[in-house]
């Protein structure tokens, strides 16, 4: 079978390899000259199945009405008079109750856990190398209620089988030494032995290198115009030129462009562009440095040790498409590694950097079948694509070649929206 993915990210690449694995052609398209280009390019480098939360929690209009009025808070709304932002709104809102997001938390953990072991099986068959660390992740209260409200999310974790460490301040210090220079207090933290850290775009970069070599095309710098159907199937990938694409089967991996692209062929995939920011930092004192990830959950930013630098990431702002670079955003994520680390790394050469993360209502992706017999989703994974990209590439490639899945998979799909 010929597959078309559409999207060459973190999460097109690995859709490639697996449905490669799996026997088929492959062709991926993309507007970028390279792979993982656009959002990963430079995320927080977390992969973190146990952090799978959804943003729609019990508790967070509140915040964010609050956090409205913060010069350092993790989320920003910034109203554009684009309908179809106040209608995702509306949708996030509607899941911020303690059942949906217990919903939502257990699909997310669920493929986040099934990921982890797809990359480390995918590490093992090829031996690729991205800075990766397999030295667990540890999530930092600055405050007790923090730590509270952690001791009822544990509950998700023990059911999922996730391993997990509660720690005071001294266990947080245990973990991760150089906290004890930071210069602000904190009361402990949540620590997962099993998570893992690595560079996105190199991974990307480097298993889109075997691909080609195992038979994939890229056809880079192309533009997509829209998309041909008949009835019930796709019949052609139009580009801008004219030219037209075909294949068997086609994938869904545009990331926070799927909303449009979709709504061209009437299907409403609620995916809108959360925007992150990342800052990246040489090291200049390892003993110094963070042994692995840490997540301040005051405001929602990672830091990611990776072999010689330190990758800061996270926040959040709706704002539609806008890419410019705020530097409000790079003064929390410097704030926050200066108070955390004040000692490692060199601040004076930051690269700063902006993406658009596709998220959905509930924070979990659409992965699956579609109204059509021949097009299939993989998008809308929110801050976790790196975290969910080669468990939810396998799971789309045996759903595609008719494969029996290894875990549940019919409350991922497009089919979950009632007006799909």
């Amino acid at each position: 079978m010929h597959v078309i993915v559409l999207g060459a990210g973190v999460i097109g690449t690995t859709s490639a390899y697996y449905l490669k694995q799996a026997g088929h052609e492959v062709t991926v398209i993309d507007r970028q000259p390279n792979v993982a280009l656009e959002t990963s390019f430079a995320n927080a480098g977390q992969i973190s199945p146990g952090y799978a939360s959804p943003w729609a929690a019990p508790g967070i209009p509140l915040k964010a009405f609050k956090w409205l009025f913060q010069h350092h808070a993790p989320l920003a709304i910034k109203l554009t008079g684009d309908m179809y932002q106040y209608q995702w709104m509306v949708r996030m809102l509607a899941e911020c109750n303690i059942h949906r997001y217990q919903v939502n938390k257990e699909r997310m953990v669920r493929i986040s856990e099934y990921s982890r072991d797809c990359l480390d099986q995918l590490r093992q068959d090829t031996g690729i190398h991205f800075d990766e660390r397999q030295l667990g992740t540890l999530q930092l209260f600055r405050k007790q209620e923090q730590l509270d409200v952690a001791g009822k999310d544990t509950e998700v974790l023990k059911e999922e089988g996730v391993p997990y460490e509660l720690l005071d301040h001294a266990g947080v210090i245990r973990a991760e030494p150089a906290l004890a220079e930071a210069t602000v207090d904190f009361v402990g933290g949540l620590r997962l032995p099993n998570d893992q850290t690595g560079d996105c775009q190199k991974f990307t970069t480097e298993l889109a290198e075997l691909t080609l070599q195992q038979g994939v095309r890229y056809l880079f710098n192309t533009h997509i115009q829209t998309i041909e159907t008949t009835t019930d199937q796709i019949s052609a990938i139009v580009l801008k030129e004219g030219t037209k694409i075909t294949g068997d089967a086609y994938v869904m991996a545009l990331g926070s462009y799927s909303h449009e692209m979709l709504k061209l062929i009437d299907i409403d995939a609620p995916v809108y562009p959360l925007k992150g920011y990342s800052i990246t930092t040489d090291i200049i004192d390892p003993l110094r440095s963070p042994v692995s990830t840490i997540l301040d959950e005051t405001y929602k930013i990672a830091l990611t040790r990776f072999d010689d630098r330190i990758r800061v990431g996270g926040m959040a702002e709706l704002n539609g498409f806008d890419r410019s670079l705020n530097q409000h955003r790079q003064d929390t994520l410097l704030m926050v590694l200066q108070q955390l680390f004040p000692h490692a790394s060199d601040i004076s050469d930051a690269h700063f950097w902006t993406g658009l993360r596709p998220a959905t209502p509930d924070g979990t992706p659409i992965v699956g079948k579609t109204k059509y017999k021949n097009l299939y989703t993989n998008t809308g994974h929110g801050t976790l694509g790196w975290t969910m990209s080669c468990g939810s590439a396998q799971l789309l490639s045996d759903i595609i070649s008719q494969k029996i899945p290894k875990i549940e998979y019919d409350d991922l799909n497009i089919f979950r929206y009632s007006n799909t």
